[in-house]
C-alpha cells in the first residue's frame, strides 16, 4: 500500500509539472480583425466569440452571426487592414449584458456596441473616444474606482500638432455610451508631438513603485500617478529604458512581480515589428537591470527560441500554480508578406512559464501551443469553456482561433 501511494504521489507530482496542452479550433480563415474577446453574450450559460463583426456562439463556435453590419469588401491579409484593431467585452451600462469595445484603429473611433439582449439585429454603436492613439491601447482600471479606463493617447484637440498628449480616458458611468474624458498626464510640446502619435509602439500600466496607484508606462519610462486627481496635472516622468536604444517599441507593456521580492518589474518587447523581448527587473533605488530573454537568434536568447514581431502580449496563469505567466506570440503580416522582420516564419503562439527562483531572480520557460496562428494586435488569455483552466483566443490575418486548454 505503500508503495502504491509513494507511485500515485510521484506520478501526482509528474503530472502537475507537465506544460499544459491545448486543442485548437479554428473558427474562420478569414480575415475578420486583429484581436478577439468573449463573453456569455446571449446568457445561455456559455461563452461566445467575438471577432470583426462577428460572434461565434459557444460551446462548439459553429454558429456564427453577425452583430454589425460588414464592410462592404473583404478585408486582404496580404494588402489591407481591418476596421477592428482590438476589441473588449465589459457591461459599460450594468445591465447585466457583455457589450463589445472596438478600438478600431490607431488615429480613429473607439466604439461599443450595446447588447441588445437577445432581442435580434445588428448592435446598436456608439462612439465613445473620437481620436484614439497608440497600437497597444487597452482597457484598465486607472482611478481605482474598479472600473475600466480607456488607457490610450490622443491627439485630439492638439492643434495643427500630428502628435498629442499621453493620459487615459475615463468613462462617465452614469451616461457610459456618452463621450469620455481624456486625461492627460504630459503637456503640449515639440518634443511630446514627435514622440506621441498615431502609431506609437509601446504602452502600459501598472503599480510600479508601490504606492496603490496605477502609473503609465512607455518605452523610455514611467509616469508617476499623483495622490490627488481632481485636477488634470502632468504626471512626474522616471527615466527607464525599457526597450534598447534606438528600437521602435513593442506592444503592452506589462507591470508585474517577476522575481517575487516585493518590487513590481516590467516586461516588455524591443520592437512589435521586429525583434526582442526582456523583463526589466526593479532595483531597491527604483531603477531597473534588464534581462534580455529574445534577441535575433536562438544563441541570442536565453529562453532557446526566437521570434519576431511581438505585437501582442499578456499575463495570466496559464498553469494554475500561482504565479502570472507571459502569452505572446508572432503577429502574421503585420504590413504584409514582403515587409518587417521575417513575416513569413511560422506564427507562433507561446507561453511562457514564470518561476521566481527565490534568489532574486526568475526563469522563462518557453511552451509552444501552435505555429500556425500566431497573435494579432491582441492576444486574449482566459477561461473560455469555464473548467477552471485558461485557454486562448486570437482574431488576426489567419483567421480566428480559440486554444482550449485540455
Amino acid at each position: 500500500m505503500k508503495s502504491c501511494l509513494v507511485t500515485l504521489l510521484a506520478l501526482t507530482a509528474l503530472s502537475a509539472q507537465a506544460a499544459p496542452t491545448f486543442k485548437k479550433m479554428t473558427l474562420s480563415e478569414e480575415f475578420v480583425a486583429e484581436g478577439a474577446h468573449f463573453a456569455d453574450f446571449d446568457h445561455d450559460g456559455d461563452n461566445d466569440i467575438c471577432a470583426g463583426p462577428y460572434i461565434w456562439k459557444g460551446p462548439d463556435f459553429k454558429e456564427r452571426v453577425e452583430y454589425t453590419k460588414p464592410a462592404d469588401k473583404a478585408y486582404d491579409p496580404g494588402k489591407g487592414y481591418s476596421d477592428y484593431f482590438l476589441t473588449y467585452t465589459h457591461d459599460f451600462n450594468s445591465d447585466g449584458w457583455s457589450d463589445i469595445l472596438v478600438f478600431s484603429w490607431p488615429g480613429k473611433e473607439t466604439w461599443v456596441f450595446e447588447n441588445p439582449q437577445n432581442k435580434g439585429g445588428h448592435w446598436t454603436r456608439h462612439t465613445i473616444f473620437d481620436v484614439t492613439d497608440n497600437e497597444s491601447p487597452t482597457l484598465g482600471d486607472m482611478n481605482g474606482d474598479g472600473k475600466p479606463e480607456l488607457v490610450c493617447h490622443t491627439s485630439a484637440g492638439v492643434q495643427p500638432s500630428k502628435g498629442g498628449r499621453l493620459g487615459f480616458a475615463e468613462i462617465d458611468w452614469a451616461a457610459p455610451f456618452g463621450k469620455a474624458r481624456f486625461r492627460p498626464i504630459t503637456p503640449v510640446t515639440e518634443e511630446n508631438d514627435k514622440k506621441y502619435f498615431r502609431y506609437t509602439h509601446g504602452y502600459g500600466f501598472g503599480d510600479v513603485n508601490g504606492d496603490g496607484r496605477a502609473d503609465l508606462l512607455t518605452k523610455e519610462g514611467w509616469f508617476e500617478q499623483p495622490a490627488d486627481m481632481k485636477e488634470d496635472k502632468d504626471w512626474v516622468f522616471h527615466a527607464a529604458a525599457f526597450a534598447p536604444e534606438g528600437a521602435r517599441g513593442g506592444s503592452f507593456i506589462l507591470v508585474n512581480d517577476v522575481n517575487a521580492d516585493g518590487r513590481n518589474d516590467v516586461i516588455s518587447s524591443h520592437d512589435a515589428h521586429g525583434f526582442g523581448l526582456s523583463w526589466y527587473e526593479q532595483n531597491k533605488d527604483g531603477s531597473f537591470t534588464a534581462h534580455k530573454l529574445m534577441g535575433s537568434t536562438v544563441e541570442d536568447s536565453p529562453v532557446g527560441v526566437k521570434f519576431s514581431q511581438l505585437h501582442a502580449m499578456q499575463l495570466a496563469d496559464m498553469d494554475g500554480d500561482g504565479v502570472l505567466d507571459l502569452v505572446t506570440g508572432k503577429r502574421r503580416w503585420a504590413h504584409g508578406p514582403l515587409k518587417d522582420d521575417e513575416p513569413n516564419a511560422a506564427p507562433v503562439l507561446y507561453w511562457f512559464k514564470i518561476k521566481p527562483d527565490g534568489k532574486g531572480g526568475a526563469s522563462f520557460t518557453a511552451n509552444l501551443i501552435d505555429d500556425n496562428s500566431g497573435v494579432g494586435t491582441e492576444v486574449t488569455p482566459g477561461d473560455v469553456n469555464k473548467d477552471g483552466k485558461l485557454d486562448v483566443v486570437i482574431g488576426n490575418k489567419k483567421g480566428v482561433f480559440v486554444f482550449l486548454q485540455e
